[in-house]
């Protein structure tokens, strides 16, 4: 059997898939996966043994860069995304996608006569009876049903507008009729929710009939560097701050305002420069930068980890157990900020540009003792095996007539 994953997106995008395709090996099944050709991605993929098929433009040049013309980007994908995967599904049993909106991988699937599944790593922008675009946990006056339907309606012509003339040229290309709703054609009626069911219940969330299968971990076994294992043992742990793909998006002066805030804790900072390449701007010995690294194993022998609330960062740190302060920025950001202290293993850092007096009182909240009991109480309840349940179900969703 022969499984087509793809995706585009940050890390947190495209390590489920490497996860998912190393689940489905070990069940016997050939994977590949269709992402962005980011340096990043090809050694990710290669260290979990995974072929790479690239497609569309280098993430990290995209969010590094002026922020793109919306229609000009969605249009290029959207191309790229027919020549990559009509090419890449030759021989595949099953279509699956996830990350930014993947219009025309569905519509490929649908060319080559095999199923699709979409999957989604968190509620954000799938349609809900609670929290319509623009309507997040902790807003304080929900819509009522009129105001949803028409944000509802509102977002799906944002949608139609932004993808639906380069997704109906690629379809007429392939000789298959136009869609008028292209985020519901994507979603379909049934998508994949790979998220871990303690972080992200999905009970009376989504107006969708979603399969949970938890979250796509991928094993980490690689050592930590000498380095970073001679400061982490010099001193009591360190507090760990990152933002990583983020790159235009990471806070200004955020690596300063650490330094200032971790230090007026009594506390030794560990700096994650990330995408966006941060950087200390004094060499004491209370400090350090770590590049790419295996934050699995990072995150079980650090304090509290303050980062931008990507879902699988808030995932890999409830797993280890350690406190979270989460600085949201965009997207599903601000959900994981609100799941995080709403569960009462962080706080949810009020505002996206961060003072050494705001980031004091988070961290206040999150290097207290009761944080860190209920963080290490919920990281037990982290599932594990949502890679190994997805790989049979897909093993099973290609298998049916």
């Amino acid at each position: 059997m022969r499984v087509l994953l793809t995706t585009w997106g940050s890390r947190g995008d495209v390590e489920p898939l490497a996860a998912l395709a190393v689940a489905l090996r070990e069940l016997g099944a050939e994977a590949l996966v269709c992402a962005p050709p980011d340096e990043d991605f090809v050694g990710l993929l290669e260290r979990a043994g995974v072929p790479l098929v690239p497609f569309g433009e280098s993430v990290r040049a995209v969010v590094s860069g002026e922020r793109p013309d919306p229609f000009r980007l969605a249009a290029a994908l959207v191309d790229a995304r027919f020549e990559a995967l009509d090419a890449a599904a030759e021989g595949c049993d099953v279509l699956l996608a996830t990350g930014l909106l993947p219009a025309g991988a569905r519509d490929v699937a649908e060319k080559r006569g095999i199923p699709y599944v979409y999957a989604s790593f968190h509620l954000h922008g799938l349609p809900s009876p609670v929290f319509p675009p623009g309507m997040r946990p902790g807003t304080p006056s929900p819509p009522d049903e009129t105001d949803k339907r028409v944000l509802w309606e509102h977002d799906a012509q944002r949608v139609d507008a932004l993808y639906g003339p380069p997704l109906n040229r690629g379809r007429e290309a392939l000789g298959l009729p136009p869609v008028d709703n292209v985020r519901d054609h994507v979603f379909t009626d049934r998508p994949w929710l790979a998220a871990d069911p303690t972080l992200c219940p999905s009970e009376g969330m989504t107006n969708l009939d979603l399969v949970p299968t938890g979250a796509w971990i991928l094993p980490d076994d690689r050592p930590l560097l000498d380095e970073l294992t001679t400061f982490l043992d010099a001193g009591e742990p360190p507090v760990y701050v990152g933002f990583g793909s983020m790159a235009a998006y990471a806070p200004e002066g955020i690596a300063q305002v650490a330094i200032e805030a971790i230090r007026a804790q009594g506390r030794r900072l560990l700096l994650g420069s990330g995408w966006a390449e941060l950087a200390l701007a004094d060499n004491a010995d209370d400090c350090f930068v770590v590049g790419e690294v295996n934050q699995q194993a990072l995150f079980r022998r650090v304090a509290a980890v303050v980062h931008h609330g990507g879902a699988g960062t808030t995932t890999t740190a409830a797993r280890a157990g350690a406190p979270q302060v989460v600085v949201p920025r965009i997207a599903d950001q601000p959900y994981w900020a609100g799941r995080v202290a709403e569960l009462g293993i962080g706080a949810a850092h009020d505002g996206s540009a961060p003072t050494v007096e705001s980031l004091s009182a988070a961290l206040t909240t999150a290097l207290a003792s009761e944080t860190r009991a209920r963080a290490q109480e919920v990281a037990a309840a982290i599932q594990t095996d949502g890679a190994a349940v997805a790989a049979k179900l897909l093993i099973e969703t290609a298998g049916r007539p």
